[in-house]
């Protein structure tokens, strides 16, 4: 009898029956052979099971590589309608005598869930022998168009859609299967390709204002309402989004850093830096030409550069870090920047008057704890 036989199934659930029978009356006589020769009879029809599925996922995949060729396209070639059509539908198509629900049916026992645990590695095996090429070159083609936060936004979309539709045609032929790791075998990989196409660039990167925009997009566009909108059927993404969006945490913590040192620590104030009481008179006298509900463009140009660019630099900081690094740094940075006013506030002095220079030193000390 094949496994395709209509009495294969009820002859599969009777033979369960009886081993459970055999297993509950040990003291039967002779129950021992019983239920080895039962034991031997059932490994031998999920074998025959085993195999079968390999053979339908096997001649599926077959069919759809066929399919592709014939379409004029090589593998990593085709088409986004060819894609759709081919690598989903007639997969769907092809495959749809594999039922699995005498295997589904009986999960709770150990035999059956080995059995299944494995259909599901077959079936991961054949998907990704279709799909990795493609993926892999969509994502290479947004890798060579687009700067890195759009292609951040454009892999991790596409990544979605792909992870959507294999979830969706997982579902058709194991349906019962609610364990989103089972996908983990296929899609690991592919998610994986993004991350390793995206790192080289992270490490490389350092535009603060990109690193920023990456942070943004991950956390509120992708692992924020994608994700939370579609929690069931793209969780086994999140892990890889995660440790995208922890190393661009990681490069922005150290950009910041040596942001901190190279713009505030070791800056060289000019002689128009510290150009006071002049700079203040000179913004008291643009001030005059503009009605009391304008407001004055030239207000920062009065303060420090150091003191704008803390302030600057911690507000862009604030939404997009955790927040224990946000408070560190925003700490290392206050420091150092009241260490900067002070030392600049002493070349005013010599410059100007004892007066100016404390005076300096006040503004500038009121408006970076105000903010």
């Amino acid at each position: 009898m094949n496994v395709g036989n209509e009495n294969f199934v009820p002859l599969l659930k009777r033979l369960d029956d009886c081993i459970l029978y055999v297993e509950s009356n040990p003291e039967y006589l002779e129950s021992s052979v019983y239920f080895l020769k039962f034991r031997q009879l059932q490994s031998r029809a999920l074998g025959m099971m085993h195999s079968l599925v390999f053979s339908i996922l096997k001649s599926a995949s077959s069919q759809v590589q066929t399919a592709i060729r014939s379409s004029g396209s090589s593998k990593t070639a085709v088409s986004e309608g060819v894609e759709a059509s081919v690598i989903y539908v007639r997969f769907k198509a092809a495959a749809n005598e594999l039922v699995l629900e005498g295997i589904e049916s009986r999960s709770s026992r150990k035999e059956y869930v080995q059995l299944l645990a494995e259909c599901h590695r077959l079936y991961c095996e054949q998907r990704l022998s279709l799909v990795r090429g493609i993926v892999h070159q969509r994502i290479s083609e947004f890798a060579k168009k687009e700067a890195l936060p759009s292609l951040t936004r454009s892999g991790c979309t596409y990544l979605m859609q792909v992870y959507q539709l294999e979830h969706q045609l997982f579902d058709h032929f194991f349906p019962s299967s609610e364990d989103i790791s089972s996908l983990a075998p296929l899609i690991d990989p592919l998610s994986t390709y993004l991350y390793d196409i995206l790192r080289p660039k992270l490490i490389h990167e350092t535009n603060l204002d990109f690193l920023c925009e990456l942070v943004d997009i991950l956390k509120a566009e992708v692992l924020g309402e994608q994700l939370n909108r579609r929690h069931k059927l793209l969780a086994g993404l999140r892990p890889t989004l995660q440790r995208i969006l922890a190393d661009v945490h990681e490069r922005l913590t150290f950009r910041v850093r040596t942001h901190i040192r190279d713009e505030i620590v070791n800056y060289l104030p000019s002689d128009g830096d510290l150009d006071y009481p002049a700079k203040l008179e000179q913004s008291v006298e643009n001030e005059s030409g503009t009605t009391a509900a304008d407001e004055n463009p030239d207000v920062f140009k009065t303060w420090y550069p150091p003191l704008e660019k803390t302030l600057s630099l911690l507000s862009k900081l604030y939404r997009l870090l955790e927040p224990g690094v946000f408070t560190g740094l925003a700490q290392e940075a206050v420091e150092v920047c009241s260490m900067s006013i002070q030392k600049a506030s002493k070349l005013v002095l010599k410059r100007s008057t004892p007066m100016n220079g404390q005076l300096f030193l006040i503004k500038h000390l009121l408006i970076l704890r105000e903010q």
